[in-house]
């Protein structure tokens, strides 16, 4: 699933290409606004609340589109052919200019301006956003001490942009195993701020960073890693599965230098 740096850098995009353009044809393929025709309006803005993609269209129209596992949006001038198959996309908005087209959306639905609060108001501080308050994340996080960091920063209800891999990432950097108890974590305020300091290095750019080093099988410290060798103390990198059942995740970790709990 796309990171909220991932996401941002979507938003940018979408926005530069699309605001202050009147859109000339849209395709909701979706059962619920398939016969939605917003051509005719002025796309406002783009942006990004979390992983959750916001496109505001004319004065009454919100486009809410999340990219879940498998979803991405494409950007193409007239006339270029698509990279992905056309089956699988789920919304196209067109001006003159461009096509944006957003491929396996995980949700595709258009609320009213002022409803946005209704798709977007559960989530947490947005680590990218303008309302990030790190105050107001740990002290949703430290509601429920008892609860594994690793489940807890993944709450988009806590913060708002931090997938799997940062999950992993922030926790090694952290030296504290996935299953830790938000109370139990030494020094909670440095996590999230290198949760923060890691999407602002990374929202500029495709590949993401967690060691500094770019190149490829270098850039992280134990995501997608297991059975490797640590790259601080050569232990060999562990995973399991983490989370409620249906929210399951991969936590990959380092045993030296992230002890389980007892």
């Amino acid at each position: 699933m796309p990171e909220g740096d991932t996401v941002w850098r979507t938003a940018l995009h979408l926005d530069r290409a699309l605001s202050g353009v009147v859109l000339v044809e849209t395709d909701f393929r979706v059962p619920g606004h398939a016969t939605l025709d917003l051509a005719g309006c002025r796309v406002q803005q783009t942006v990004s609340r979390g992983k959750h993609l916001l496109t505001r269209i004319g004065d009454q129209h919100t486009l809410h589109t999340h990219l879940k596992m498998e979803g991405a949006w494409h950007l193409y001038r007239p006339g270029t052919r698509w990279r992905r198959p056309e089956h699988e996309a789920r919304a196209v908005l067109r001006t003159d200019e461009w096509t944006a087209v957003g491929f396996a959306l995980g949700v595709v639905e258009v609320v009213a301006r002022d409803a946005e609060d209704t798709v977007v108001g559960h989530l947490g501080p947005d680590l990218l956003g303008p309302d990030w308050d790190e105050a107001e994340a740990l002290r949703r996080l430290r509601a429920a001490p008892g609860r594994a960091v690793g489940e807890a920063i993944l709450d988009q209800r806590n913060l708002a942009g931090i997938g799997n891999l940062y999950k992993n990432e922030l926790c090694f950097l952290a030296g504290v195993h996935p299953r830790v108890p938000v109370g139990e974590v030494p020094d909670l305020p440095r996590l999230v701020r290198r949760a923060k300091a890691a999407l602002e290095a990374n929202k500029g750019r495709v590949e993401q960073t967690l060691t500094g080093d770019l190149r490829r099988g270098a850039q992280t410290w134990v995501y997608r890693r297991d059975r490797q060798p640590c790259r601080r103390c050569r232990t060999r990198v562990r995973v399991d599965m983490q989370g409620p059942e249906s929210q399951e995740r991969a936590s990959y970790w380092c045993p030296r230098c992230q002890p389980e709990p007892g």
